[in-house]
């Protein structure tokens, strides 16, 4: 049973964020808003409110591990799970911008984290956590990356148009509202059966939060993504993977850790090496091919990649 209410709380945590993101984008529109800006700033923030409202909620609650672990599990179901189905789809092609600036700050994310959650390892501390002070790191971290975005919003380097809902201004406001509502209902139901799954089954909330928790929540970026690739928008098709997974450690890890400094437990560590070895694999597999282009033996050695992941992480051999 908590497994079914666990599920059933993505229901209106992911219908939210389509509201939301709907009515948030008509209302730019009838301010007349570029829709290059509604791109990379309502669609991107949107895709990601899952994982943001779930982290907020879980690290409010006290229930540090299980926020961890949502936005590390998010990253590596990102980049292993949904870009290796676009590639097996369709060979990507990716342009000179992803390739030698968004992916590497993709893995400059990765490796920051590592770095500022290992206390123990690296300065000899009791403890390791991800404090208030490395939030705010984090976040000075978003602020380089959304002005990069700034950059190439007035160079025009993005294409890729946004489809914009048409609806009253009345009707958008009173959309947005339940969409906000049907949030923060959806992660609150999340976080509590979460955490009643794992006690009910004795095993660490880490892993339900890498699992089900995190393939959950990225349901938003497989769709756009997946979308994408099947109508050759390989720009939105990558752009939305490697945005999210910047989005996801820099803002909502940086706000979740001034909210409640989130310590490191259990193999976490294990996870952080996981993150960065995908986003180290992907930009290297740029560089395998002819061009800048992931080919469908790469997208399916991600999902190789990831499943050998996830048997390792849930020990299901070793529970035979």
């Amino acid at each position: 049973m908590d497994l079914l209410l666990l599920l059933l709380g993505f229901i209106p945590l992911l219908y939210g964020a389509t509201l939301l993101v709907d009515s948030a984008t008509s209302l730019a529109g009838k301010l007349n808003i570029p829709n290059i800006v509604i791109g990379l700033t309502i669609v991107a923030f949107g895709t990601s409110s899952p994982e943001l409202i779930v982290n907020l909620l879980a690290a409010a609650s006290g229930n540090t591990e299980l926020a961890l672990g949502n936005i590390v599990g998010s990253n590596i179901f990102n980049t292993l799970v949904i870009l290796g189905l676009c590639v097996v789809i369709v060979p990507v092609a990716v342009k000179s911008n992803t390739v030698w600036i968004e992916i590497p700050l993709c893995l400059l994310a990765a490796v920051s984290l590592l770095v500022l959650a290992n206390d123990a390892l690296i300065d000899g501390a009791v403890f390791s956590v991800i404090s208030r002070n490395d939030g705010l790191i984090l976040l000075l971290f978003f602020l380089i990356f959304m002005g990069y975005n700034v950059s190439m919003m007035l160079r025009g380097s993005f294409s890729d148009e946004v489809s914009v809902k048409d609806y009253k201004v009345i009707s958008a406001v009173l959309l947005l509202f339940i969409g906000f509502a049907l949030l923060f209902v959806g992660g609150r139901i999340i976080v509590i059966y979460a955490v009643r799954l794992a006690e009910s089954f004795g095993i660490a909330e880490r892993i339900i939060a890498l699992t089900i928790v995190s393939a959950g929540t990225s349901l938003p970026e497989l769709a756009t993504s997946v979308i994408a690739a099947r109508k050759n928008s390989f720009d939105l098709a990558v752009g939305n993977i490697v945005g999210s997974n910047i989005f996801n450690v820099f803002f909502i890890l940086g706000i979740s850790a001034l909210l409640t400094p989130i310590p490191l437990q259990g193999n976490a560590n294990l996870d952080l090496l996981v993150n960065i070895l995908a986003s180290l694999l992907l930009f290297i597999f740029l560089f395998t091919g002819k061009g800048r282009q992931l080919e469908r033996w790469e997208g399916l050695l991600f999902l190789a990649a990831y499943l050998a992941y996830l048997i390792y992480i849930t020990g299901i051999f070793t529970s035979l």
